[in-house]
């Protein structure tokens, strides 16, 4: 009588436990999974292609010499000249660095204006309880419905009146009384989700409501004010309705006014130049988004925006 044992299947391992055997199997992802993956990232990678083509084509175009600014559809220059750089950035009466200096600063003072203006009446709407809140949140909110174009009479109107035209006193000043109801909408969501517990704690420990925000709300509340300050510097930077209107005097121009300089009446003049200009005016909105998306990214989520 034989005692041998059967031989095993090839493709079980030797002394591999059955259980063992079939974890490994859980774990190992099917074909059919690995070709969905494969054609998901194929198709977010060709629309990633089309989404960035015209930037990439910009920045390329910023590299060719004027009269080859449109010559072709291909993203590499065939001769590369950084002389749109240079002619570019002392196009004109002024040169550029003006421009940039001028955009920052009032980005600048937006961001803080923004920032503690919103955070305090979040903060207001949040936790404090006051007569007609509910009703004057909702107010607040039904402001988002209001398009920019209704107010810019009676807003011009008005600064007028203040002898605020021709400074960045128009741009700045606003930002400092919460009047953009997104960000306010933003953080209150966001401060709503801090448990209150912390509130009584901080309040036992002798703080009173600015206290509490100081001490307990601001800190974790970082998200929604990287994701504010992050906003507000996008849509500052990129305004250009708002410049025109208030800024007349070309010493005071943004850099978006300042893009504008390169077209003439016909609008077909100094197309290398001005696309190396615009190459320069998107680094700092890049570099600021490279350094703020965890914020963005944690702040948006977070506040249940979607």
């Amino acid at each position: 009588m034989s005692t041998s044992a059967p031989p095993r299947p090839p493709s079980q391992p030797r002394g591999a436990h059955p259980a063992a055997r079939l974890v490994v199997d859980q774990r190992r992802p099917s074909r059919s999974k690995v070709v969905r993956a494969l054609a998901r990232h194929a198709v977010l990678i060709c629309v990633l292609a089309v989404v960035l083509y015209p930037l990439l084509w910009m920045v390329g175009a910023s590299f060719r010499p004027g009269n080859e600014a449109f010559g072709t559809l291909g993203l590499l220059p065939r001769n590369f000249t950084l002389d749109n750089y240079r002619d570019g950035w002392s196009y004109g009466s002024l040169d550029f660095s003006r421009y940039f200096v001028n955009s920052l600063v009032i980005s600048a003072l937006a961001i803080v204006g923004n920032v503690v203006s919103c955070a305090l009446a979040a903060y207001a709407f949040a936790r404090l309880e006051f007569p007609f809140r509910r009703v004057l949140f909702a107010l607040v909110l039904a402001t988002l419905l209001l398009p920019y174009q209704v107010t810019i009479v009676p807003q011009y109107v008005l600064f007028n009146e203040l002898a605020w035209i021709n400074t960045i006193l128009p741009l700045v000043v606003p930002k400092f009384l919460a009047t953009d109801a997104f960000f306010v909408f933003l953080m209150v969501q966001f401060i709503r989700t801090l448990p209150r517990e912390l509130d009584d704690a901080a309040r036992l420990d002798g703080c009173g409501h600015f206290g509490i925000f100081w001490r307990v709300i601001v800190p974790l509340s970082l998200p929604a004010i990287g994701t504010t300050a992050m906003f507000t510097f996008i849509r500052t930077w990129d305004d250009f309705l708002g410049p025109l209107l208030y800024l007349n005097n070309p010493e005071r121009w943004t850099v978006t006014l300042g893009l504008n300089g390169f077209l003439d009446a016909t609008g077909t003049s100094a197309f290398g130049p001005l696309f190396a200009m615009a190459t320069l005016a998107i680094a700092p909105i890049v570099g600021f988004f490279l350094v703020s998306q965890r914020l963005l990214i944690e702040g948006v989520a977070t506040s249940g925006l979607k």
